[in-house]
Protein backbone atom coordinates (compact mmCIF):
# COMPACT_ATOMS: atom_id res chain seq x y z
CA UNK A 1 0.00 0.00 0.00
CA UNK A 2 0.98 3.44 -0.84
CA UNK A 3 0.55 6.44 1.64
CA UNK A 4 0.03 10.07 0.42
CA UNK A 5 -0.12 13.32 2.34
CA UNK A 6 -3.70 15.03 2.82
CA UNK A 7 -3.51 18.21 1.66
CA UNK A 8 -1.38 19.94 4.36
CA UNK A 9 -2.95 18.78 6.53
CA UNK A 10 0.43 16.63 7.94
CA UNK A 11 -2.01 13.53 7.84
CA UNK A 12 -0.98 10.81 5.56
CA UNK A 13 -3.49 8.32 4.25
CA UNK A 14 -3.28 5.44 2.15
CA UNK A 15 -3.64 5.64 -1.45
CA UNK A 16 -6.81 3.46 -1.07
CA UNK A 17 -9.20 4.69 0.79
CA UNK A 18 -12.87 2.36 2.00
CA UNK A 19 -15.72 3.35 0.61
CA UNK A 20 -18.63 2.65 2.46
CA UNK A 21 -21.91 3.95 0.85
CA UNK A 22 -23.82 0.39 1.15
CA UNK A 23 -23.48 -0.21 4.33
CA UNK A 24 -26.59 -0.27 5.93
CA UNK A 25 -28.62 -1.47 2.79
CA UNK A 26 -26.74 -3.78 0.45
CA UNK A 27 -24.71 -4.89 3.18
CA UNK A 28 -25.36 -5.71 7.17
CA UNK A 29 -23.37 -4.72 10.40
CA UNK A 30 -21.37 -8.15 10.45
CA UNK A 31 -20.63 -7.68 6.72
CA UNK A 32 -19.33 -4.15 7.07
CA UNK A 33 -17.36 -4.60 10.09
CA UNK A 34 -15.55 -7.80 7.72
CA UNK A 35 -14.84 -4.88 5.31
CA UNK A 36 -13.27 -3.25 7.58
CA UNK A 37 -11.01 -5.62 9.20
CA UNK A 38 -9.55 -7.03 6.12
CA UNK A 39 -9.19 -3.43 4.84
CA UNK A 40 -6.69 -2.51 8.09
CA UNK A 41 -5.22 -6.21 7.14
CA UNK A 42 -4.58 -4.90 3.82
CA UNK A 43 -2.72 -1.70 4.79
CA UNK A 44 -5.85 0.70 4.42
CA UNK A 45 -6.14 3.10 6.74
CA UNK A 46 -8.83 5.59 5.56
CA UNK A 47 -12.41 5.44 5.75
CA UNK A 48 -14.86 7.71 3.95
CA UNK A 49 -18.36 7.33 4.91
CA UNK A 50 -21.56 10.66 5.00
CA UNK A 51 -24.69 10.86 7.19
CA UNK A 52 -26.71 10.80 3.97
CA UNK A 53 -25.59 6.68 3.84
CA UNK A 54 -26.70 4.23 2.87
CA UNK A 55 -27.86 5.60 -0.82
CA UNK A 56 -27.98 2.47 -2.69
CA UNK A 57 -30.99 2.74 -1.71
CA UNK A 58 -31.58 4.44 1.03
CA UNK A 59 -34.87 5.36 3.04
CA UNK A 60 -35.85 7.20 6.07
CA UNK A 61 -35.75 4.45 8.16
CA UNK A 62 -31.88 3.46 7.36
CA UNK A 63 -30.15 7.07 6.80
CA UNK A 64 -27.33 7.32 9.20
CA UNK A 65 -27.10 3.31 9.60
CA UNK A 66 -23.67 3.21 8.03
CA UNK A 67 -22.39 5.60 10.46
CA UNK A 68 -23.87 3.35 13.08
CA UNK A 69 -22.07 0.23 11.82
CA UNK A 70 -18.27 2.09 11.83
CA UNK A 71 -19.32 3.76 15.44
CA UNK A 72 -20.15 0.01 16.61
CA UNK A 73 -16.97 -1.42 15.38
CA UNK A 74 -15.23 1.26 16.88
CA UNK A 75 -16.96 0.44 20.35
CA UNK A 76 -15.92 -3.18 20.04
CA UNK A 77 -12.47 -3.19 18.70
CA UNK A 78 -11.83 0.18 20.85
CA UNK A 79 -10.20 1.22 17.26
CA UNK A 80 -10.65 4.82 16.85
CA UNK A 81 -6.95 5.20 15.98
CA UNK A 82 -6.89 2.64 13.91
CA UNK A 83 -8.08 4.58 10.51
CA UNK A 84 -8.19 8.05 8.92
CA UNK A 85 -12.06 8.89 9.48
CA UNK A 86 -13.68 11.01 6.67
CA UNK A 87 -17.41 11.15 6.97
CA UNK A 88 -20.17 14.70 5.40
CA UNK A 89 -22.27 16.56 6.04
CA UNK A 90 -25.08 16.41 3.66
CA UNK A 91 -25.57 19.85 2.43
CA UNK A 92 -29.00 20.90 0.42
CA UNK A 93 -31.42 18.03 -0.26
CA UNK A 94 -30.68 16.92 -3.66
CA UNK A 95 -33.72 14.95 -4.32
CA UNK A 96 -37.07 12.91 -2.69
CA UNK A 97 -36.07 10.98 0.11
CA UNK A 98 -32.14 12.61 0.77
CA UNK A 99 -31.94 14.61 3.82
CA UNK A 100 -30.56 18.03 3.63
CA UNK A 101 -29.37 20.62 6.02
CA UNK A 102 -28.50 24.01 5.99
CA UNK A 103 -24.31 24.61 5.48
CA UNK A 104 -24.49 27.76 8.12
CA UNK A 105 -23.18 27.47 11.31
CA UNK A 106 -26.08 25.86 13.45
CA UNK A 107 -26.93 23.50 10.71
CA UNK A 108 -22.96 22.18 10.49
CA UNK A 109 -22.60 21.51 14.20
CA UNK A 110 -25.77 19.73 14.05
CA UNK A 111 -25.32 17.41 11.76
CA UNK A 112 -21.42 16.80 12.77
CA UNK A 113 -23.00 16.18 16.57
CA UNK A 114 -25.06 13.56 14.89
CA UNK A 115 -22.57 12.11 13.51
CA UNK A 116 -20.45 12.31 16.11
CA UNK A 117 -22.97 10.09 18.36
CA UNK A 118 -23.37 7.42 15.41
CA UNK A 119 -19.42 7.42 14.93
CA UNK A 120 -18.89 6.46 18.68
CA UNK A 121 -16.25 9.27 18.58
CA UNK A 122 -15.14 12.42 19.69
CA UNK A 123 -13.63 14.19 16.15
CA UNK A 124 -13.79 13.46 12.75
CA UNK A 125 -10.04 13.69 10.72
CA UNK A 126 -11.70 14.60 7.60
CA UNK A 127 -14.79 16.32 7.79
CA UNK A 128 -16.67 16.79 4.22
CA UNK A 129 -19.23 19.39 2.46
CA UNK A 130 -21.03 16.40 0.31
CA UNK A 131 -22.54 18.97 -2.06
CA UNK A 132 -22.13 23.01 -2.32
CA UNK A 133 -25.30 24.97 -1.01
CA UNK A 134 -25.23 27.06 -4.04
CA UNK A 135 -26.83 25.17 -7.99
CA UNK A 136 -24.21 23.75 -8.91
CA UNK A 137 -24.10 21.50 -12.14
CA UNK A 138 -25.05 18.28 -11.41
CA UNK A 139 -25.05 13.99 -12.36
CA UNK A 140 -25.01 14.45 -16.09
CA UNK A 141 -24.55 17.92 -16.50
CA UNK A 142 -21.90 19.96 -18.34
CA UNK A 143 -21.91 23.20 -16.65
CA UNK A 144 -24.31 26.13 -15.92
CA UNK A 145 -25.76 28.26 -18.95
CA UNK A 146 -27.16 30.08 -15.60
CA UNK A 147 -26.74 31.22 -11.88
CA UNK A 148 -29.53 29.34 -10.27
CA UNK A 149 -28.71 31.32 -6.75
CA UNK A 150 -31.31 31.62 -4.19
CA UNK A 151 -31.42 33.62 -1.02
CA UNK A 152 -31.33 30.31 1.07
CA UNK A 153 -27.92 29.66 -0.16
CA UNK A 154 -25.53 30.22 2.47
CA UNK A 155 -22.25 31.65 1.65
CA UNK A 156 -19.03 29.80 1.83
CA UNK A 157 -17.21 32.44 4.02
CA UNK A 158 -20.35 31.58 6.55
CA UNK A 159 -19.41 28.06 5.70
CA UNK A 160 -16.35 28.08 6.10
CA UNK A 161 -16.21 30.23 9.05
CA UNK A 162 -17.87 27.64 11.37
CA UNK A 163 -15.57 25.13 10.22
CA UNK A 164 -12.67 26.39 11.39
CA UNK A 165 -14.13 27.07 14.32
CA UNK A 166 -14.89 23.13 14.43
CA UNK A 167 -11.33 22.78 14.25
CA UNK A 168 -10.48 25.06 16.79
CA UNK A 169 -12.81 22.82 19.26
CA UNK A 170 -11.17 20.18 17.91
CA UNK A 171 -14.18 18.03 16.87
CA UNK A 172 -12.64 18.01 13.50
CA UNK A 173 -8.87 17.71 12.31
CA UNK A 174 -9.42 19.01 8.61
CA UNK A 175 -11.68 19.66 5.79
CA UNK A 176 -12.75 18.65 2.45
CA UNK A 177 -15.50 19.65 -0.41
CA UNK A 178 -17.11 17.40 -2.54
CA UNK A 179 -19.07 18.10 -5.69
CA UNK A 180 -17.16 21.00 -6.31
CA UNK A 181 -16.59 23.48 -8.87
CA UNK A 182 -12.85 25.00 -10.21
CA UNK A 183 -15.15 28.14 -8.80
CA UNK A 184 -16.05 26.74 -5.36
CA UNK A 185 -12.32 25.62 -4.50
CA UNK A 186 -10.45 28.53 -5.71
CA UNK A 187 -13.02 30.62 -3.26
CA UNK A 188 -12.27 28.10 -0.48
CA UNK A 189 -8.56 28.89 -0.77
CA UNK A 190 -9.20 32.73 -1.11
CA UNK A 191 -11.02 33.15 1.64
CA UNK A 192 -8.60 30.88 3.69
CA UNK A 193 -5.76 33.17 2.55
CA UNK A 194 -7.51 35.93 3.97
CA UNK A 195 -9.11 35.29 6.70
CA UNK A 196 -6.84 33.33 8.46
CA UNK A 197 -8.89 30.02 8.10
CA UNK A 198 -8.19 26.36 7.69
CA UNK A 199 -7.76 25.71 4.05
CA UNK A 200 -9.47 22.87 1.96
CA UNK A 201 -7.73 19.77 2.16
CA UNK A 202 -9.26 17.63 -0.09
CA UNK A 203 -11.70 17.40 -3.17
CA UNK A 204 -13.74 14.78 -3.28
CA UNK A 205 -15.31 14.62 -7.05
CA UNK A 206 -16.19 11.55 -8.99
CA UNK A 207 -13.13 10.25 -11.71
CA UNK A 208 -12.62 7.48 -13.77
CA UNK A 209 -12.15 6.54 -17.28
CA UNK A 210 -15.89 7.46 -18.28
CA UNK A 211 -15.24 10.47 -16.48
CA UNK A 212 -12.06 12.53 -16.32
CA UNK A 213 -13.91 15.84 -16.17
CA UNK A 214 -11.75 16.47 -12.81
CA UNK A 215 -8.88 17.27 -15.28
CA UNK A 216 -10.27 20.37 -16.52
CA UNK A 217 -9.54 22.98 -13.96
CA UNK A 218 -9.79 21.17 -10.79
CA UNK A 219 -6.51 19.10 -11.83
CA UNK A 220 -4.45 22.44 -11.61
CA UNK A 221 -5.89 23.33 -8.49
CA UNK A 222 -5.08 19.88 -6.78
CA UNK A 223 -1.37 20.26 -8.37
CA UNK A 224 -0.69 24.00 -7.37
CA UNK A 225 -2.74 24.08 -4.40
CA UNK A 226 -2.18 20.92 -2.62
CA UNK A 227 -6.11 19.72 -2.49
CA UNK A 228 -5.92 16.37 -3.90
CA UNK A 229 -8.73 14.48 -5.58
CA UNK A 230 -10.47 11.76 -3.33
CA UNK A 231 -11.70 10.09 -5.96
CA UNK A 232 -15.47 8.04 -5.86
CA UNK A 233 -16.80 6.05 -8.44
CA UNK A 234 -13.50 4.93 -10.18
CA UNK A 235 -15.27 1.95 -11.50
CA UNK A 236 -18.51 4.41 -12.87
CA UNK A 237 -20.72 2.71 -10.56
CA UNK A 238 -19.02 -0.66 -11.77
CA UNK A 239 -20.00 -0.14 -15.41
CA UNK A 240 -16.21 -0.34 -16.06
CA UNK A 241 -15.92 -4.19 -14.79
CA UNK A 242 -17.83 -5.19 -17.79
CA UNK A 243 -20.46 -6.98 -15.72
CA UNK A 244 -23.65 -4.60 -17.41
CA UNK A 245 -22.45 -4.72 -20.93
CA UNK A 246 -25.02 -6.48 -23.16
CA UNK A 247 -27.92 -5.15 -21.38
CA UNK A 248 -26.88 -7.70 -18.17
CA UNK A 249 -28.18 -6.52 -15.17
CA UNK A 250 -26.54 -8.92 -12.61
CA UNK A 251 -29.48 -9.95 -9.19
CA UNK A 252 -28.23 -7.90 -6.33
CA UNK A 253 -25.82 -5.31 -8.52
CA UNK A 254 -26.12 -1.46 -8.10
CA UNK A 255 -28.09 -1.36 -11.67
CA UNK A 256 -30.68 -3.56 -9.94
CA UNK A 257 -30.78 -2.02 -6.25
CA UNK A 258 -30.54 1.86 -7.50
CA UNK A 259 -32.24 2.19 -10.35
CA UNK A 260 -32.62 5.94 -9.59
CA UNK A 261 -28.57 6.24 -10.87
CA UNK A 262 -28.85 7.02 -14.12
CA UNK A 263 -25.72 8.89 -14.22
CA UNK A 264 -24.14 6.34 -16.61
CA UNK A 265 -26.56 5.43 -18.67
CA UNK A 266 -25.86 7.57 -22.09
CA UNK A 267 -25.45 6.46 -25.92
CA UNK A 268 -22.09 6.54 -25.63
CA UNK A 269 -20.99 4.53 -22.30
CA UNK A 270 -21.39 1.11 -23.70
CA UNK A 271 -18.96 1.47 -26.58
CA UNK A 272 -16.95 3.55 -24.89
CA UNK A 273 -16.80 0.39 -21.43
CA UNK A 274 -16.69 -2.56 -24.18
CA UNK A 275 -13.33 -0.62 -25.96
CA UNK A 276 -11.65 -0.26 -22.55
CA UNK A 277 -12.45 -3.76 -21.48
CA UNK A 278 -10.61 -4.44 -24.94
CA UNK A 279 -7.76 -2.72 -24.22
CA UNK A 280 -7.27 -4.53 -20.49
CA UNK A 281 -7.30 -7.59 -22.39
CA UNK A 282 -4.91 -6.67 -25.10
CA UNK A 283 -2.66 -6.25 -22.44
CA UNK A 284 -3.20 -9.25 -19.66
CA UNK A 285 -5.23 -7.26 -17.40
CA UNK A 286 -8.94 -7.40 -16.14
CA UNK A 287 -10.72 -4.55 -16.80
CA UNK A 288 -11.36 -3.78 -13.23
CA UNK A 289 -7.74 -3.23 -12.78
CA UNK A 290 -7.04 -1.06 -15.70
CA UNK A 291 -9.72 1.13 -14.36
CA UNK A 292 -8.69 1.02 -10.50
CA UNK A 293 -5.32 1.55 -11.96
CA UNK A 294 -5.70 3.92 -13.69
CA UNK A 295 -7.42 5.78 -11.36
CA UNK A 296 -5.19 4.99 -8.64
CA UNK A 297 -1.59 6.15 -10.78
CA UNK A 298 -2.67 9.74 -11.63
CA UNK A 299 -0.51 12.79 -10.02
CA UNK A 300 -3.44 14.59 -8.91
CA UNK A 301 -5.16 11.54 -6.89
CA UNK A 302 -4.85 11.59 -3.48
CA UNK A 303 -6.67 8.61 -2.93
CA UNK A 304 -9.31 6.74 -4.38
CA UNK A 305 -12.13 5.57 -2.93
CA UNK A 306 -13.47 1.72 -3.24
CA UNK A 307 -16.53 0.03 -1.89
CA UNK A 308 -17.66 -3.28 -2.55
CA UNK A 309 -20.41 -5.70 -1.38
CA UNK A 310 -18.12 -8.51 -0.25
CA UNK A 311 -15.18 -9.18 1.28
CA UNK A 312 -13.95 -11.19 -1.43
CA UNK A 313 -14.79 -8.32 -4.15
CA UNK A 314 -13.07 -5.80 -2.28
CA UNK A 315 -10.04 -7.88 -2.03
CA UNK A 316 -9.89 -7.64 -5.66
CA UNK A 317 -10.59 -4.42 -6.17
CA UNK A 318 -7.80 -3.29 -3.68
CA UNK A 319 -5.38 -5.14 -5.46
CA UNK A 320 -6.61 -3.96 -8.68
CA UNK A 321 -5.89 -0.50 -7.57
CA UNK A 322 -2.52 -0.92 -6.96
CA UNK A 323 -1.50 -2.79 -10.52
CA UNK A 324 0.56 -0.40 -12.34
CA UNK A 325 -0.59 0.24 -15.91
CA UNK A 326 2.37 -0.06 -18.94
CA UNK A 327 2.83 2.89 -20.81
CA UNK A 328 1.01 1.28 -24.07
CA UNK A 329 -1.99 0.45 -22.07
CA UNK A 330 -1.94 4.46 -20.86
CA UNK A 331 -1.68 5.73 -24.51
CA UNK A 332 -4.31 2.93 -25.65
CA UNK A 333 -6.72 4.80 -23.05
CA UNK A 334 -5.95 8.26 -24.27
CA UNK A 335 -6.91 7.11 -27.86
CA UNK A 336 -10.54 6.13 -26.49
CA UNK A 337 -10.69 9.31 -23.98
CA UNK A 338 -9.81 11.07 -27.68
CA UNK A 339 -12.82 9.09 -28.93
CA UNK A 340 -15.35 9.33 -26.48
CA UNK A 341 -14.22 12.10 -24.17
CA UNK A 342 -15.81 11.87 -20.93
CA UNK A 343 -19.07 10.31 -21.63
CA UNK A 344 -20.72 10.28 -18.11
CA UNK A 345 -19.93 13.76 -16.51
Amino acid sequence: MEYRPLGRTGITVSSVCLGTMTWGSQNDEAEAHAQIDLALDRGINFLDTAEAYPVTPGTPENRGRTEDYIGSWIERNRGRDRFILATKAAGPARGPGIPGNRLDRPGIEAALDKSLRRLATDYIDLYQIHWPSRRVPRFGERGLQQLADTPDDVPIAETLGALGDLVQAGKIRAFGVSNETPWGVGEFLRLSREDGLPRVASIQNAYSLLNRTFEIGLSEFALREDVGLLAYSPLAAGHLSGKYLGGRIPQGSRLDVAKQFTRYDVPQQPDATARYSAVARAFGLDPVELALGFVHGRSFVTSSIIGATSVGQLEADIAASLVALPREAIEAIEDIQQRYPDPCP
